[in-house]
């Protein structure tokens, strides 16, 4: 997909994210089985862990690339004090996420911008640090994505995304079928992830496999739909409800052993 068929991808989806997991469109992060956490505080477990590998600072500048509804930026800027300016190729998310930031009562340390994260208005070193939740799998042209964000990192500075992974047992048509079901190009292993950083001239610096924690939780994600089912039938119907719980039963189905899920960290030498 190109920028502007993503951008139309998620001015329409941008609603249900907003009701379902107000505002957060990445996944979620449950210790176990027996973690009865609402799905609303487990996805903000996966924010607080990307902020933490960044080891943010009171006043520095830092990029959400594909920010989404802006509920991740909003909330590392008001529990690090850094200043964070998201960006999205929707202009419904990036409208939705001003509105919220407008309201938050931090809206000097929090900006969202409609703008393509492989062609950023933004000169050399402007940023700190960078984050992407879930986001960089969506880039038309990974390699392209990563030099455009190295460009924009100051010398030192230090990215830290969460994004999925192929695993050793998901076979290649598998593995296609999979991305292509989620409108991806295609998902790339730990070790293509790897090189793609050192490609466009980061050093990784580290990482965490938090597959089992997140893709294994599939039916906690289930459930958190059908908890949610008055409140989102009551705006989009309960067919739409049915058919959400549908998809995530077949989005989760790969289980933790071919679908992985990441944090990695990288730095830009300088």
């Amino acid at each position: 997909m190109d920028p502007v068929d993503i951008g139309k991808m998620y001015d329409e989806s941008a609603p249900i994210s907003d009701t379902f997991n107000e505002g957060q469109i990445h996944l979620a992060y449950w210790y176990g089985d027996g973690d009865d956490t609402p799905m609303v505080e487990a996805s903000k477990r996966i924010t607080r862990k990307v902020a933490d590998a960044l080891g943010l600072r009171p006043g520095e500048r830092v990029l959400d690339a594909g920010c989404g509804l802006g509920a991740p930026a909003i909330l590392i800027a008001r529990e690090t004090g850094a200043d964070v300016t998201g960006v999205t190729v929707s202009a419904v998310e990036a409208g939705e996420a001003q509105r919220k930031a407008d309201a938050s009562g931090i809206a000097e340390r929090v900006r969202f911008e409609q703008a393509d994260f492989s062609a950023l208005p933004y000169g050399e070193g402007h940023f700190d640090a960078v984050l992407a939740m879930e986001s960089l799998q969506c880039a038309p042209d990974l390699g392209a994505t990563l030099a455009e964000l190295f460009r924009v990192l100051r010398p030192g500075g230090r990215i830290t995304f969460a994004d999925y992974t192929t695993e050793e047992r998901m076979g290649l048509d598998e593995a296609e079928a999979f991305a292509a079901a989620i409108n991806l190009n295609r998902l790339p292993t730990l070790a293509e992830w790897f090189a793609a950083l050192g490609a466009a001239g980061f050093a990784v610096e580290e990482y965490t496999q938090c597959g089992p924690r997140v893709f294994g939780m599939g039916p906690k994600f289930v459930e958190s739909a059908e908890t949610a089912r008055g409140v989102l039938a009551e705006r989009f119907g309960d067919e739409m409800v049915t058919g959400l719980k549908d998809a995530l039963r077949d989005f989760f189905a790969p289980g933790p052993d071919r679908i992985g899920y990441v944090i990695v960290s990288a730095r830009k030498p300088g």
